[in-house]
């Protein structure tokens, strides 16, 4: 998933509560999936970002030889700007881009 591309509003949006009811028809499930999906999300962006700020790790750590690192400065402040978890799993739910299924739902049907 490149999150890095998404149409999130990196702000909180009043949304209808009509599209979040669509392809569940109930609003608790929809919330559910859209918290699991932010947890995906928010694991592969800390993971992201962690892989890269470790490039910039030394060996050794002294306090001697701590000094700020622009490159460093300036990846963390990317990643701060880009929308919260929550909003990209949000707008991904609404464009019908997450894949779930309950399969209490899909037990009864058979």
């Amino acid at each position: 998933m490149d999150f890095k591309k998404t149409n999130a509003p990196t702000n909180t949006v009043t949304r209808d509560l009509v599209d979040y009811v669509k392809e569940t028809n109930n609003i608790y499930e929809s919330v559910s999936i859209i918290g699991k999906r932010s947890n995906q999300i928010a694991v592969e962006m800390k993971d992201e970002l962690k892989q890269k700020l470790e490039e910039f790790s030394s060996s050794t750590d002294n306090l001697e030889e701590m000094f700020e690192n622009r490159e460093q400065i300036d990846i963390s402040r990317y990643y701060e700007r880009l929308p919260k978890p929550t909003l990209i799993a949000a707008q991904e739910f609404i464009e019908g881009k997450v894949y779930f299924r309950n399969p209490v739902k899909e037990k009864d049907n058979f």
